[in-house]
C-alpha cells in the first residue's frame, strides 16, 4: 500500500500505472507457478564468449587494475616541478584518484627537463648535482606490504664518479627504508637492475631517486613491480581473472582506440613514447600494447578480440597491425614482431573494425555514407594479410541511436526509419554486409532514466519496482533481438548471409561497486541471451576489472565475477525449451526505439527460467532467477529426458540486495553448492536469488 500511495501522488499515468500494480501483486502471488522443460527442443550452442570481458586503456583500468607497475608517469611525460600539476578533466563523470607524481628533491633549480636527447617522450629529467646535499627526485603513495620483495630497474646516464642512490621507504624512522647505490654512469644511458624488500605495510611508501657529486645526471625511465609479478601482470589479478574462463578479451578499446597508435604500445618497453590520451585526458605509458595483451589473453586461457583505429586512424596501420600478430617471419611486420621476441604468429582470429563509429563524439567521426566506405576499405586491406580474420563492425541499432540522440542529429528524427543512414547497424549491413562477419552493439542500462519517445528526450522516472529495475538490461538485449528481426525483414541476403551479434560492451549503470544488487539483473541478460544464442555469440562486460573487488595490493572476485563464474562452470552449453502458465507483463512503454514489443523472460513471471543440456547432453541444467523481493514456488516438469536421482544445486541468494564483496572483510554474498536427491517436483525461490540445477540425464 504505501508503494501503491507513491506511484499515485507521484502522477503516473494510469496505464502505467496499472501495470506496476499488476507488477507489485504478481510478485507477491501466493499460487505455484508451472514451469515445463522440454529437452527435446535445442536451440544453437551457447559461445563460450558470451562470458568475455572487455579492457579499455581508460585512465588506470589497466596500467594499474591488471598491469604490475608501481610508479606513475615512470618516464617523465609531466615536468617535474614542486608545484602539483592540474587534475585532468574527467570526461563522463569518471571516478579517478588524485594522480601520484614526481617531485624535486633539492629544490625546483636544480632540476630541469632535457628536450635535446631525451630518452623516451619529449623530455627526459636532469638532475645537477652536489657533492654536499643529495638531488633528485622522489614520488610518494605507493603500497608496499611487510616480507614482500619488489623488483624494477632505472635507466640513468650520467657524469663519471657521479652516485646515486635509490631508496625505497616506508616509515619515518631510519630503519623503514633500503637504499641502493648505484655507480659507473656514463654519457650513454645504461639499465640498473633494482631490488627491495619491505619490512613494513604502507600505502604511502616514498621511492626517491638522488645523487651526489658533481656534474649532473639523466633518468630515462624507471620501473618498479612486485617481485611475483606474472610477466608483468599483478599476481593475485590473474589469479582472480583466470577463474572465470571468460572466453574471449576485447582491446584496447572503447574510445581510447579511435585515436590510439599501436606502433607506440609495442618494442622495447622503457623507450615506447608516453603519450597524452585525448579521449579519457590521462596519460598512457605504453606498457601494456599489443603483445602484452597477447600474453594476458595466454595467461588467462581466451581468445583475443583486437579492436582497431578506425577513427583517426587508416586500412594501412589496421594491416600493418594484422600482420604484425598474425603474418609469418618473413612479413616486414612479423620481422618487427620476433624482433620483440615473439618469433611465433599469435593467429588472432576477431577484429573490430572501429569503436562507436555512429557517435559524435568518436574521434574522427564522419557521415554514414563516409563510414561505409572507410569500413569497406579496412576490410579489404586486413584481410588481404589474413583472409580467415572474423572482421566485426561498429554498429548501432535504433535502440543506441535514438538513447544517445545521433539518429536526431543524422537524419532528423528521434527514432530512425530502418535502414536509413541515421540506422547505423541497418545500413551498414544493407551496404556492407560482405565485409561483416559479426555485428558490434554496445548497451548500458539505467536504473532511473527512460527515453521518451513523445517528448524526444531521456527523463528520469525515479525509482523503479524491483522487478523492472532487474529486467533493464535484459530488456536492452531483447529490444536488438527486435531490430535484427526487422533487418532480415528488409535485407534478403542477410538470410543467406546471417550476422551474429556481438555485445562487446555492456553493463548496469546502477548499484554500487561490488554490491549483489545487479547480479539478477545481469543473470537476466545472460538468459535473454541464451533464448537466442544463434544470434548472440559474443559478449564482452565493461570491464575485466569490475569482476574483482580489488586494492593496489589485493583481489578477489565480486557479486558480478561470481555470477560469470557460476554460469561459465555450471550451466550448459545447448539451450532447450522453456514454458510456463504465467507469461510476463506487457512493457510498460510503447515499441520504438529503445523499448521492445515483448519484455524479456519465460512465461514464468515473476521468476525466469533458462535451461540447457551440456555439450555431451549427459546433463541438464535449470538455471531460475527470481528478480523479486518475495520467495516464488514453482512446479518443474521435464520432458525429452529424464533426471537422475540427484543432483546439485548451485546458489546465490544472499540476506540483503546490497550485500557486498570486499577485500580485507567477510563476503556477504557467496556461492553455495548443496547436493540434492531427485529433482523436486515444486521448489521454494529465495527473493532475488540465483539457481543453477544440475542434473545427470538418461
Amino acid at each position: 500500500m504505501h508503494m501503491t500511495a507513491k506511484i499515485f501522488r507521484s502522477g503516473v499515468p494510469a496505464m502505467l500505472l496499472a501495470v506496476l500494480c499488476f507488477s507489485l501483486m504478481s510478485a507477491a502471488q501466493t499460487s505455484p507457478i508451472n514451469a515445463t522443460i522440454d529437452a527435446s527442443k535445442t536451440g544453437a550452442p551457447i559461445s563460450k564468449n558470451l562470458y568475455g570481458q572487455f579492457l579499455e586503456h581508460g585512465g588506470n583500468i589497466v596500467n594499474e587494475g591488471v598491469w604490475a607497475e608501481m610508479l606513475e608517469d615512470r618516464k617523465f611525460f609531466n615536468p617535474v616541478t614542486s608545484k602539483a600539476p592540474e587534475q585532468p578533466a574527467n570526461p563522463g563523470g569518471w571516478r579517478r584518484p588524485p594522480l601520484r607524481r614526481w617531485s624535486p628533491v633539492g629544490g625546483d633549480e636544480v632540476l630541469t627537463m632535457d628536450t635535446k636527447d631525451p630518452y623516451t617522450g619529449d623530455h627526459t629529467p636532469l638532475v645537477k648535482l652536489s657533492a654536499s646535499e643529495a638531488h633528485g627526485v622522489q614520488q610518494t603513495g605507493l603500497a608496499v606490504r611487510k616480507g614482500k620483495a619488489y623488483t624494477g630497474r632505472i635507466v640513468l646516464a650520467g657524469t663519471a664518479g657521479a652516485v646515486v642512490k635509490v631508496t625505497l621507504s616506508w616509515g619515518s624512522e631510519a630503519a623503514d627504508r633500503q637504499t641502493i647505490t648505484l655507480r659507473g654512469l656514463g654519457s650513454a644511458f645504461r639499465k640498473f637492475p633494482i631490488s627491495f624488500k619491505a619490512q613494513g605495510d604502507s600505502d604511502d611508501a616514498q621511492l626517491e631517486i638522488s645523487g651526489t657529486g658533481s656534474g649532473s645526471f639523466r633518468i630515462g625511465a624507471v620501473s618498479l613491480m612486485p617481485a611475483d609479478n606474472i610477466e608483468g601482470f599483478r599476481a593475485e589479478v590473474i589469479a582472480a581473472l583466470k577463474q572465470l574462463r571468460s572466453g574471449v578479451y576485447r582491446f584496447p578499446g572503447g574510445n581510447f582506440v579511435s585515436s590510439y597508435e599501436w606502433r607506440n604500445g609495442v618494442g622495447e618497453m622503457d623507450k615506447r613514447p608516453p603519450i597524452y590520451d585525448p579521449v579519457w585526458h590521462a596519460v598512457q605509458s605504453n606498457d601494456v600494447g599489443t603483445d602484452e595483451f597477447l600474453a594476458l589473453c595466454r595467461l588467462l586461457g581466451v581468445d583475443a578480440y583486437i579492436t582497431v583505429n578506425a577513427g583517426f586512424g587508416d586500412a594501412w596501420s589496421a594491416k600493418e597491425l594484422v600482420e604484425y600478430t598474425n603474418g609469418a617471419v618473413t612479413t616486414p611486420m612479423g620481422k618487427w614482431r620476433a624482433a620483440n621476441g615473439h618469433p611465433q604468429p599469435y593467429h588472432v582470429k576477431l577484429w573490430g573494425i572501429g569503436n562507436e563509429p555512429w557517435g559524435d563524439y568518436q574521434m574522427g567521426s564522419m557521415s554514414t555514407e563516409q563510414y561505409e566506405l572507410k569500413h569497406n576499405m579496412f576490410a579489404k586491406a586486413m584481410r588481404s594479410v589474413d583472409p580467415s580474420i572474423t572482421l566485426i563492425a561498429g554498429g548501432a541499432m535504433p535502440d543506441v541511436m535514438t538513447g544517445a540522440n545521433q539518429s536526431k542529429r543524422i537524419g532528423g528524427k528521434f527514432v530512425p526509419d530502418y535502414l536509413s543512414t541515421a540506422d547505423w547497424s541497418g545500413h551498414m549491413l544493407a551496404h556492407c554486409l560482405d565485409n561483416i562477419d559479426m555485428l558490434s552493439e554496445h548497451y548500458y542500462s539505467s536504473s532511473d532514466m527512460h527515453t521518451d519517445l513523445k517528448l524526444e528526450k531521456k527523463v528520469n522516472i525515479g525509482p523503479q519496482p524491483l522487478i523492472e529495475w532487474e529486467r533493464a538490461p535484459a530488456t536492452q538485449v531483447r529490444v536488438k533481438y527486435e531490430h535484427y528481426q526487422e533487418y532480415l525483414k528488409r535485407i534478403p541476403a542477410l538470410k543467406a548471409k546471417p550476422v551474429p551479434i556481438a555485445i562487446d560492451e555492456w553493463a548496469y549503470m546502477g548499484g554500487g561497486p561490488n554490491s549483489y544488487k545487479v547480479i539478477p539483473a545481469y543473470a537476466w541478460a545472460f538468459h535473454e541471451m541464451f533464448r537466442h544464442s544463434d544470434l548472440f555469440q559474443l559478449g564482452a562486460f565493461t570491464f575485466a576489472t569490475a569482476m574483482m573487488s580489488e586494492t593496489r595490493t589485493e583481489a578477489t572476485l565480486n557479486p558480478t565475477g561470481l555470477l560469470f563464474k557460476m554460469y561459465r562452470d555450471h550451466f550448459g552449453t545447448i539451450p532447450v525449451n522453456v514454458s510456463g502458465d504465467s507469461p510476463q507483463p506487457r512493457p510498460l512503454y510503447p515499441a520504438g526505439g529503445d523499448q521492445p514489443a515483448v519484455n524479456p523472460g519465460s512465461d514464468t513471471y515473476p521468476l525466469d527460467v533458462s535451461a540447457a543440456l551440456s555439450e555431451d547432453r549427459k546433463t541438464l541444467t535449470i538455471a531460475v532467477l527470481n528478480p523479486s523481493d518475495s520467495k516464488q514456488r514453482m512446479k518443474l516438469a521435464v520432458m525429452g529426458a529424464k533426471p537422475g536421482d540427484s543432483g546439485s544445486l548451485w546458489q546465490m541468494a544472499p540476506s540483503s540486495l546490497d550485500a557486498v564483496v570486499a577485500v580485507g572483510k567477510k563476503p556477504e554474498v557467496v556461492v553455495e553448492e548443496h547436493r540434492l536427491g531427485a529433482l523436486p517436483d515444486t521448489i521454494d525461490v529465495a527473493p532475488f536469488s540465483v539457481n543453477i540445477y544440475s542434473y545427470p540425464v538418461e
